[in-house]
C-alpha cells in the first residue's frame, strides 16, 4: 500500500518577496510597503504618540528596509516581518536618544535659556543661532583639544559614540569618563563667561 503523499509546503511569502526584491523587481518593493504599511503605521503611532514623527519614521523605515534587502543584508528572508518592526523600533530609539542628548546638553550648559519653540518664529531662530554661536565660541576656548573634539562631535555633529571611540582609541567606559570631565570643564568656562557678561552689563 502506497504511503499517502504529503503535499509540498506552500512557499513562504516573505521569502518569495525578498527574493523578488533582491532580483530587482520594483513591484515587489511596492508590495512590501503595501503588506506592512498598516502594521508599521500602527506601531510607530503607538511608540511616538506624534503623527508627524511617526510619518517621518514610517518613510525612513521603508527606505532602509528596502535598501538593506536589495543589498542582500537580510540573511533569513522568512524573518522579514520582524526585520521591518525591529528597524522601526531602532529608528525610534535612535530618535529618542538624539532628542535626549540635545536636551541634556542645553540643560547642562544653558540652564537659564528657554527651550526653542517646535515651530520657531524669526526671533526664536535668531536666539537659537546666537546660542549656537556662544556654544562654539566657548568650545574654541577650551584648552584641551580632546575636550573640544569629543564635545563637538558628540553633541553638535551628533556622531555615534562608537565612531568617536574608534577614532580616539577609547573604551566605552573611558569615553564616558572623558565626556563627563569635558562637560564639567565646558560648564565651568561657560558659567564664567555668563558671569562676566552680566557684570559688564
Amino acid at each position: 500500500m502506497d504511503e499517502p503523499r504529503v503535499p509540498p509546503a506552500a512557499p513562504d511569502p516573505s521569502v518569495e518577496l525578498v527574493h523578488r526584491i533582491v532580483s530587482g523587481d520594483p513591484a515587489a518593493e511596492a508590495e512590501l510597503v503595501h503588506r506592512f504599511s498598516r502594521a508599521l503605521s500602527f506601531l510607530l503611532r503607538r511608540l511616538t504618540r506624534d503623527e508627524a514623527v511617526a510619518e517621518d519614521l514610517y518613510q525612513e523605515t521603508f527606505r532602509l528596509v528596502i535598501e538593506k534587502v536589495r543589498r542582500g543584508e537580510l540573511r533569513e528572508p522568512e524573518k522579514l516581518p520582524g526585520f521591518v518592526s525591529n528597524m522601526a523600533r531602532n529608528l525610534f530609539l535612535g530618535a529618542v536618544r538624539l532628542s535626549g542628548r540635545r536636551q541634556k546638553w542645553y540643560g547642562d550648559a544653558e540652564a537659564t535659556e528657554t527651550a526653542p519653540d517646535p515651530a520657531p518664529g524669526q526671533l526664536t531662530k535668531l536666539l537659537a543661532r546666537e546660542r549656537a554661536t556662544a556654544v562654539r565660541r566657548v568650545l574654541g576656548e577650551l584648552k584641551n583639544d580632546r575636550d573640544r573634539e569629543i564635545l563637538s562631535r558628540y553633541y553638535i555633529a551628533d556622531e555615534h559614540k562608537e565612531d568617536i571611540c574608534r577614532d580616539l582609541e577609547l573604551s566605552d567606559l573611558h569615553f564616558n569618563r572623558v565626556l563627563f570631565r569635558a562637560r564639567q570643564r565646558y560648564k565651568e568656562l561657560f558659567e564664567r563667561r555668563q558671569g562676566a557678561g552680566r557684570e559688564s552689563g
